[in-house]
């Protein structure tokens, strides 16, 4: 039997070891990029898009993330066409993250692929999960909304300001609350 590495099961959505080396070192190279990616002002939009290519697992065109931005890893996050995220936006990117086109962020949102076991006498031992997040075209999330693990919200939605979003949320829809649930149509 081939032996996994703790990246294969962290995105295989199994407990993994978030010491491990490869892991540490992929984690301290998307600091150090985020790290002078948020030293950039806006007259640096060249040097901006050089760090993001490096960072991203991928980018389409005219992409903004306003700084300050972090995340775990960055090579997990794909972003769409016309991707927006306002100021101090935080991507917890242990398994993917993928945005379609036209999807603005507000300020302070914050998207954790990653968790924990439920059980402490499991979360003691200390492997982590981590759930990918997919987030549709044309979708607006209101500023300091959480989006949690494994969540997937259609496209066309609208979700909240404040909302913790929790289960999937469909297409064509206002959804607000914590937990995020849904409004109305659209």
């Amino acid at each position: 039997m081939i032996s996994r590495t703790e990246k294969q099961k962290m995105l295989a959505n199994e407990p993994y070891i978030a010491v491990d080396p490869q892991l540490v070192a992929e984690r301290i190279r998307a600091r150090r990029l985020t790290r002078l990616y948020n030293l950039t002002t806006q007259e640096d939009s060249d040097q901006r898009a050089a760090l993001f290519k490096e960072l991203l697992g991928s980018m389409g065109s005219n992409v903004w993330i306003e700084a300050s931005f972090f995340c775990d890893y960055g090579s997990n996050i794909y972003l769409g066409d016309n991707a927006y995220f306002n100021f101090n936006c935080v991507l917890l990117d242990c398994n993917t993250f993928h945005v379609g086109d036209n999807t603005q962020f507000g300020p302070a949102v914050q998207i954790y692929t990653a968790y924990h076991p439920l059980e402490a006498a499991e979360r003691i031992k200390g492997p982590e999960l981590a759930a990918p997040i997919k987030i549709g075209s044309n979708v607006w999330v209101g500023g300091g909304a959480i989006i949690c693990q494994g969540v997937t919200i259609g496209d066309n939605t609208t979700i909240s300001a404040g909302s913790v979003v929790t289960k999937d949320i469909l297409a064509d829809v206002f959804a607000a609350g914590n937990p995020c649930r849904v409004i109305r149509q659209l």
